[in-house]
């Protein structure tokens, strides 16, 4: 069916943690629906979603993808996102392609910590939820006490519209009907809660209901997703996905309940530039000038490069023209595609509201908007985690340098959370992610997509150094070999900054004791010298260096005399100034089971990091929150493993430079010494 109104379309993500079936949810969502003649499965490599080589050959998912469904009239575009921890940076990245973030739970694993952490990012970014309950036919589950772990954990708003039946192999309506049997109790006293949540949206409706009046079902309906805008209802539906139990009545409820594109605040949209740009609102209206959101990019086997573009408002056919976020230039834009997992077909036209996908598209990157109007636009991106896992590597095959750095960049433009970099400081290619499974993908992808094979180590820790006290320098460089003579001699002053200002470098010389035409030069000396570190090599930052007064002579005055001056004046005054080492320090959330807290904090304090908290979670769970130095965790993962037999799972994003103890400085100045020596053997 041709969709041409915004209101006939769902836009919807599902999210959770890993096995929870979001997979399985899509899959028999394509299968209820008729758009698939069997139910894909990972299992038998028949899956629409997980598609590609390293998905069916891990088993799970490891990118988002695409696909859509059309059930009673109306449009179902499907986003399905990984589970895995690692790969939270991709589940994040295609929220903004949603009007309903769906978080789909185990009834056997319960509320799990990615399924917490995608619940905080879909609030932060404004989203509707909703909750799936899934594999609802497990033995040894507790339906009743997973709804109260729900409501203990994400509110009261979490009411669920209907309930499993029969040990998981049917469902019961408690929204439009308060009888029958279910697994959890009484579908009567659901129905009341469920209807006051509603309710809670529309003041006029609250007052009748509260003045005894019954509220019509079609009057429920009609508000039933003003409630999830607002807040007021995160509805709860039961699935048994593999079974396809419950699956059409969660499309039934997607189609005549859930918010279309229209309710849903977008993303904030800017036109301009710097200071004088405006808020631009976005109507989800076929008949505005086009403004689209490229939320995703991909790589298709066939097509290539391929943007999935949020059309935010407009109508967009191959002939409409758009600029390209801070672009004026403007280009066609040619093929649209609908996306089905990894195939591709070309439709004519697409309506606000929906999504479609771009190919041949170099030139757009995640984030970029669209917009027919030649004023610049541009929106600020859901922000991500900070990638703390890193790798150093180096081609295999001399000459491969170029095809690295392609690769690099391409895996880059589809995962923002997988940053490539030079470290100057050690001269290493160091690739950072979230963690060793996530970086293990890069790296198989690299090899099946690129034919390229790396070797792979550790990265040295980015250390750095400053000083704690002022001090003075001095340093008088005199050169004479016959000819032309060098002469400088400089005086300075140095003391420490707050952490993290960086270099501070001025003047404070009364007179011509040194020519002003030779301040840049002493300052590139200092510059230098910073690279290079005093104490075990690492780079200098946070310090003020003044000039205070100097020499120099007529003729045999120059700059490199005085850039020489300038270096050694500064590392003889920090030298006096009480120099230190500095570490980065990390801040980590552990989720481990409860019983294990007392290994935690006694492997943590081991590693010298503090404990800043800690909290018992339903499930017999616990979070820990805790500061360490990125040195003795970045490899925590196994350890973690270890002690609570695979069931613990951490979050660790960086959190600020703290200086080392003496005993561990003396360590890595003496691992730094013999490096140094090495490298000159």
């Amino acid at each position: 069916m041709a969709i041409s109104s915004s209101s006939d379309i769902r836009n919807i993500v599902l999210l959770g943690h890993n096995g929870a079936g979001k997979t399985t949810l899509a899959e028999s969502m394509l299968f209820k629906a008729g758009s698939t003649t069997r139910q894909g499965s990972i299992d038998d490599g028949s899956s629409i979603f997980d598609f590609s080589d390293l998905e069916q050959e891990k088993q799970h998912s490891i990118d988002p993808a695409l696909a859509s469904v059309e059930h009673a009239g109306k449009k179902i575009n499907i986003i399905d996102s990984p589970g895995y921890p690692d790969f939270i940076g991709n589940a994040i990245s295609v929220i903004p392609g949603a009007d309903v973030c769906v978080l789909v739970i185990s009834a056997t694993a319960g509320i799990e910590v990615n399924t917490r952490r995608l619940k905080l990012e879909a609030e932060n970014a404004g989203k509707p939820l909703a909750i799936v309950i899934n594999k609802i036919d497990s033995e040894n589950i507790d339906l009743g006490s997973l709804m109260d772990s729900l409501t203990d954990t994400f509110g009261n708003a979490c009411k669920p519209i209907n309930l499993s039946t029969g040990g998981g192999q049917g469902i019961v309506d408690c929204f439009k009907s308060a009888e029958g049997d279910t697994d959890i109790g009484n579908p009567a006293s659901f129905h009341e809660s469920l209807v006051e949540n509603i309710i809670e949206s529309d003041e006029g409706m609250t007052e009748a209901y509260l003045e005894g009046e019954e509220i019509a079902p079609e009057k429920l309906s009609a508000v039933f997703g003003q409630a999830m805008v607002e807040k007021t209802l995160t509805p709860v539906v039961f699935t048994n996905a593999r079974e396809g139990v419950g699956v059409k009545e969660f499309m039934d409820i997607v189609t005549s309940y859930f918010p279309e594109p229209a309710s849903v605040k977008c993303e904030t949209i800017r036109a301009g530039e710097g200071q004088d740009a405006k808020e631009v609102p976005c109507d989800i209206d076929a008949g505005k000038p086009f403004i689209g959101h490229a939320f995703k990019i991909t790589s298709d086997p066939f097509v290539g490069k391929l943007a999935w573009i949020k059309i935010l408002q407009g109508t967009v056919t191959p002939e409409t023209e758009y600029c390209l976020g801070l672009d004026k230039k403007s280009a066609k834009i040619g093929h649209l595609y609908s996306v089905k997992g990894n195939k591709t077909d070309e439709i004519p036209k697409a309506v606000a509201g929906d999504i479609f996908a771009m190919a041949k598209v170099e030139e757009i990157k995640s984030g970029h908007i669209l917009h027919k109007d030649a004023t610049p636009m541009c929106t600020q991106q859901l922000p991500l985690p900070t990638p703390m896992y890193s790798l150093a590597i180096t081609p295999k095959k001399r000459g491969d340098e170029k095809k690295l750095s392609e690769a690099m960049r391409k895996l880059a433009e589809e995962d923002r959370t997988f940053q490539p970099s030079r470290d100057a400081q050690t001269n290493e290619t160091i690739i950072s992610g979230m963690g060793e499974t996530h970086l293990k993908m890069a790296l198989a992808k690299m090899s099946k997509n690129f034919n390229i094979e790396v070797d792979t180590r550790i990265p040295k820790i980015p250390y750095k150094e400053t000083i704690t006290t002022k001090a003075n320098g001095h340093y008088r460089h005199k050169k004479q070999t016959g000819g032309a003579g060098q002469f400088g001699e400089v005086y300075l002053r140095v003391e420490p900054l707050e952490r993290d200002s960086g270099f501070v470098y001025e003047s404070e010389l009364f007179g011509e004791s040194i020519p002003r035409q030779f301040l840049p030069a002493i300052e590139k000396g200092v510059v230098e010298a910073m690279h290079q570190g005093a104490v075990a090599g690492y780079p200098l930052q946070d310090i003020k260096v003044a000039i205070t007064d100097g020499k120099h002579h007529p003729v045999d005055s120059k700059e490199v005399a005085f850039k020489t001056a300038g270096k050694n004046a500064f590392l003889d005054a920090v030298g006096k100034a009480g120099p230190v080492i500095l570490e980065p320090v990390v801040n980590m959330e552990i989720t481990i089971p409860a019983d294990k807290m007392g290994d935690i904090a006694s492997d943590l304090s081991g590693r010298r990091g503090q404990i800043q908290g800690q909290s018992m979670l339903p499930g017999n769970m616990a979070s820990v929150k805790a500061a360490a130095p990125l040195a003795s965790v970045r490899q925590y993962n196994s350890q973690l493993k270890s002690l609570t037999g695979g069931r613990g799972s951490f979050t660790m994003e960086f959190s600020h430079y703290a200086v080392v103890p003496g005993n561990v400085q003396q360590e890595i100045i003496e691992t730094s010494r013999k490096q140094h020596e090495k490298q000159d053997e």
